[in-house]
Order: C-alpha cells, then structure tokens, then sequence
C-alpha cells in the first residue's frame, strides 16, 4: 500500500514510521531542506502527558481580559479582519465552560497517555537518543493562591490516570538545588510534581527517527511545496508539488498550522489557526546554577528544559496569523524571566532566539482520523502538545489506515466533531 505524509515535523515523521512498520511504501513531502526545521525545530521539547490543559477555560478567558494590551503577556490576541480567525475564536469561547474543558482535558489526556506508551516502546525498540530526560516535571508557584488552585486539580488529574503530587517549597528544592535563589527571593511557594513526565530535544528526535525511516524504505522529498491535492470522484489520487506529482493510495496530511490552507480548496474547513510561540536557548556557563529537572513557571506559562549543556526556555502565544517575525519584546521577557529565575546559569548575549506557529484547535484537542474524501487522512492541530502526543497519533493513523484495531477511542478527536 503506498500512503503520502505531508510534512516532516515530529507528527509526520511518526506517522511515517508507524505506516513503515505496518508495512507500507510510505513518502514524505516537505517544503524546508530538512526535517523538523519549523514548529518542531525549537520548541519547550517536554513531553507531559500531566500538562493536558486545554486553553480554552473559564479561567483563561478571565486572564486574556487581563492581559489585554500587554506585549509579554503570555497569551496575546492581535485581531484583524480575519473570518477564519474570528470564526475560531467564536468557537474558542463556546469551549470556555467548566463542563467542556473536562470533556476536552479527558480527550487530550487519552491521547497523550496513549503516546506515552507507544514511545516508551520505540524508545525500546529503537535504543534512538535525543537528549531525554527521565526525572519529571516540576510546576512551580510564584502565588499561593495559585498553587492552592492548581493543588486542587491534582485529585482530578490523578483519577484520570496520572501521577501527580502537591509539593512544598522545600521539596522542590529537594528535587532542584538550583531554584535555591528563587525560593530565597520570594519567586516560588511551592509546586506540583509529575514524575512521569519527560523532556527531550524534539529536532534531534525528528532527525533519528528520519534515518530510521530512511532504513526502512521511505522516501523524503524536501525543498518541495505543495501545490495542490489531486482528488477525482471523492477519493485522493494524487499530489502535485513545485517539483513533482505523486501518486499514492492514502495521504496523511501533517502540516501542521498550515494544514488548512491545503484542504480548504476541497471544501475542508479545519478549525486549525497558527498560534505563535517562542523559545530561547541559553548555553549554560555555570552548571550547578542551571537546572536538571525539567520545569513548567505556571503563571508566566514558562516551560525549561535542560538540553545537554543547553537550557531551552519557551512559552508564549501570539494569535497573530501566519506571521514568524520575533517580535523581541516578548523573547527578552523570556529571557529575562529565565535570568530571574536562574541567575548566573549563562550568559544572555549568547542566546539564540526563535519562533514557530503552533496549530491550535479552539478546544486545545487535535484533530485525527477520516476526512470527506475517502483515502485523505489528518494528523494535526496538537498546539502545544504535538511532542506529547506525536508517537500516539501517527500510530493512530497508521493502523486506521492499515485496518487494525486502534489502541485507543478516537470518538472526539476527529474533524467530525466540529460539523
């Protein structure tokens, strides 16, 4: 069976080992030279299945009210006369309720727990390396009423199959002596501990996984944007690129926030809209002032993660179109946000920068399974979630298309729910 999968992010190049194993001819199509050059090229690269929480809740509703006209505010809305956006953001907040963000919590955490298995077993079945980390994540507080907040999902999340623990302040400095100055100055409380969580560099994955596929028989077609889907009669046929026109019997499309651009000439409305994040990345000059534990700053929605002799630092989101300009307010505040913490940990002249667009549902839920044209598949809309979830959606795909079993339910997580 031959099968497409557009984009070699981390969720198309999972998808393409996950169709390799079952057995299939698969090909990839790739704009960038390389794989993983966009959103999954420099992201927060945490894998935390405990941090499911969809966007759209009644609190965050109240936050974005409050941050309204800040430029490092950690969500920001820069609204124009957009139908696509505004249609997105009307249904944003329909899902803004107590009762749907547990209906979208349960749909995300089923999905990222389901993937969290099928990476442990490729990491089993592969021995790949990526700079992973295995000691959890950390949730620090800055305000108590925050963490008292936050310690009251911690039942929910821990009946739904997690593991989580309410910390003080001295057990997070247990668990990472180099929040020694934060606790000192007043900038952490206390925290929320995930042990099962991990983090990794999610580009030098793409880029190990990519050589396994390669082992495996599929094919990469880089420097080659999509033109156009060929469809005849209802059904994919095929795919015409700048270069190039395919063939195939199936099609995974995995493109991310640029996704629905490629379906809506079939009449394919994807409620998919690019939310822009930034990371820095700060070699670290001072070991013991950098952090070993990965950690999420709640409040500043703040994520760090140790990359080698690297911190990754990342967080933000910029509802601003397709727009991939750093805007430097906002990555200094990143920056600066990280120094505060972790003063001493590096040098802030020596910080790359970057961005990438994130795909976002208006229910933080991706998007999987069957479209209206027979044989034309989606794996997207992961937000900031697509390494959390990646191994479990293109294993996914990749038995729906085979005609296996699924592991899993995929009732709420396909573009029918949105009819």
């Amino acid at each position: 069976m031959t099968t497409l999968v557009l984009g070699a992010g981390v969720t198309g190049i999972t998808t393409a080992y996950y169709l390799a194993k079952s057995g299939h001819k698969v090909t990839i199509i790739e704009r960038q030279p390389g794989a993983a050059l966009e959103t999954s090229f420099a992201n927060g690269g945490q894998i935390s299945a405990c941090h499911t929480e969809p966007w759209a809740t009644p609190a965050t509703l109240m936050k974005i009210i409050k941050w309204l006209g800040r430029n490092d505010a950690p969500l920001r809305f820069r609204l124009k006369r957009d139908p696509k956006l505004w249609s997105w953001c009307a249904k944003f907040l329909l899902n803004c309720t107590h009762s749907r963000a547990l209906i979208n919590t349960e749909r995300m955490l089923r999905i990222a727990l389901y993937s969290r298995d099928q990476l442990t077993k490729l990491k089993k079945d592969t021995g790949i390396a990526y700079e992973q980390l295995n000691k959890g994540i950390l949730h620090i507080y800055k305000n108590s009423n925050e963490h008292a907040t936050a310690s009251g999902r911690v039942q929910l999340m821990n009946d739904l199959g997690l593991e989580c623990y309410t910390i003080d302040k001295e057990a997070c400095l247990a668990l990472e002596p180099a929040l020694k100055s934060a606790a000192d100055n007043n900038l952490m409380c206390g925290g929320i501990f995930t042990p099962s969580d991990e983090s990794g560099n999610t580009h030098t994955f793409c880029n190990a996984l990519a050589n396994l596929c390669i082992n495996m028989g599929v094919e990469f077609h880089y420097n080659n944007p999509i033109k156009r889907l060929i469809v005849k009669d209802g059904s994919f046929k095929g795919l015409e690129t700048e270069k190039d026109t395919f063939e195939a019997e199936n099609c995974v499309v995995a493109l991310g926030s640029y996704s629905p651009l490629v379906l809506k000439p079939l009449g394919i409305n994807l409620p998919v809209y690019p939310a822009k994040g930034y990371s820095v990345t700060l070699p670290i000059t001072n070991s013991k002032d950098a952090p070993q534990v990965s950690l999420i700053q709640d409040e500043l929605k703040l994520v760090y993660s140790r990359l080698g002799n690297r911190l990754r630092v990342a967080g933000m989101a910029e509802i601003a179109g397709y727009n991939t300009i750093i805007d430097d307010v906002r990555s200094q505040s990143i920056l600066r946000s990280a120094l505060t913490l972790f003063p001493g940990c590096g040098i802030p002249e020596m910080a790359d920068f970057w961005c990438g667009l994130r795909p976002q549902t208006p229910d933080s839920v991706p998007v999987l399974g069957f479209t209206k044209i027979d044989n034309l598949y989606l794996n997207t809309g992961h937000s900031t979630l697509g390494w959390t979830m990646a191994c479990g959606s293109g294993k996914i795909l990749a038995d729906l298309i085979s005609g296996k079993d699924l592991g899993i339910d995929l009732n709420g997580l396909e573009m029918s729910r949105f009819s």
